[in-house]
């Protein structure tokens, strides 16, 4: 089976802007774009992007979930990347109008079409360092993908970092590329000297997030979570797996906490932790590395509660339960 994302439909959405002007939005070829080689994104990373997901139900229909919440991020990382303006009705019918093109092509669950809208600046400016991109190219790239879990799953192993950060602070609400790339280097040192699958950034000792998503511990019904602030990414399934966490009666707490918290408590028979993201939905963590020492989460396997907030987020987006927040857009 293809890796997870390597798979794209023929086809995206595109719509450019330039001289003041959006373009009409257009079905292109999905293998090339058109960049000059100064394009300012290439020197300069003004890039942003997005990863969401439409779901088929039993009936055959598709459904694309929490897609105004994707989008009002996306118009957040791009005007703090200073990329031109977009109204959010435009990218709205330009994910509708892909989407609706390959609903066939939608695997059913576990499956899903992953979405991954994607803002780039285009101005061929070597000189712009530090001036924005007048003119852009926003896209909607489709990818089908199977169950992230198609191995089975398994807890991941998590090393906590406390002298570095995923990126720098003023930009940790942006979705950017740049973002990505800074926090690399550590996770494949991690991988290769601890035998990690992630890191968990912990500046000073301050729990935040991983490279690429959000961290929660589940302490009896209590679910403890990194404050919303503005030097971390403001993950779509992090709002929605506590939003569900309220429904089944959990405490939900959402405040700062630090490593020494976060040991003490794993170390308690029954106590969870997770990783949060739009691809795996919801990951245990098993084991907390920490200055060369291991520490079970727990019993270290994947937790029972963390695994009922993922079947009860699945079942929403499935169709299979109520979707008693509005999270779902029928294409």
């Amino acid at each position: 089976m293809a890796a997870f994302g390597t798979v794209f439909m023929p086809q995206m959405i595109q719509a450019r802007f330039a001289d003041n002007s959006w373009s009409e939005s257009a079905l292109v070829p999905s293998d090339k774009i058109e960049l000059h080689a100064g394009a300012h994104v290439l020197h300069y990373s003004s890039t942003c992007f997005e990863g969401l997901k439409a779901f088929r139900h039993e009936d055959g229909s598709v459904y694309i979930f929490r897609m105004d919440a994707n989008i009002a991020r996306m118009k957040q990382s791009s005007k703090l990347l200073n990329l031109p303006d977009f109204d959010e009705s435009m990218l709205e019918q330009m994910i509708k109008d892909i989407v609706k093109e390959y609903a066939d092509e939608t695997p059913a669950p576990p499956g899903s079409m992953y979405i991954r809208p994607t803002h780039i600046g285009t101005e061929a400016a070597i000189g712009k360092a530090a001036a924005p991109s007048m003119s852009s190219l926003l896209y909607v790239l489709l990818s089908p993908v199977g169950d992230y879990f198609a191995g089975g799953a398994t807890a991941l192993r998590v090393l906590l970092e406390e002298d570095g950060m995923r990126c720098a602070p003023h930009m940790g609400m942006v979705k950017s590329g740049g973002n990505y790339a800074s926090a690399l280097g550590p996770i494949l040192q991690a991988r290769s000297e601890h035998q990690a699958d992630q890191i968990l950034f912990c500046p000073g000792g301050d729990v935040q997030e991983t490279g690429a998503a959000n961290f929660i511990l589940i302490d009896g019904d209590e679910i403890i979570t990194k404050a919303l602030d503005s030097s971390f990414l403001h993950g779509v399934t992090r709002n929605s797996i506590l939003t569900i966490a309220k429904d089944l009666g959990m405490t939900v707490s959402e405040r700062n906490f630090t490593v020494s918290e976060l040991l003490e408590r794993a170390a308690k028979p029954g106590t969870e932790a997770a990783l949060s993201g739009t691809a795996a939905v919801l990951t245990s963590v098993g084991t907390l590395i920490h200055n060369d020492q291991e520490f079970k989460v727990g019993s270290g396997e994947p937790g029972e509660k963390v695994a009922k907030l993922r079947q009860a987020l699945n079942d929403i987006q499935w169709g299979k339960s109520a979707d008693t927040h509005g999270w779902l857009t029928k294409v």
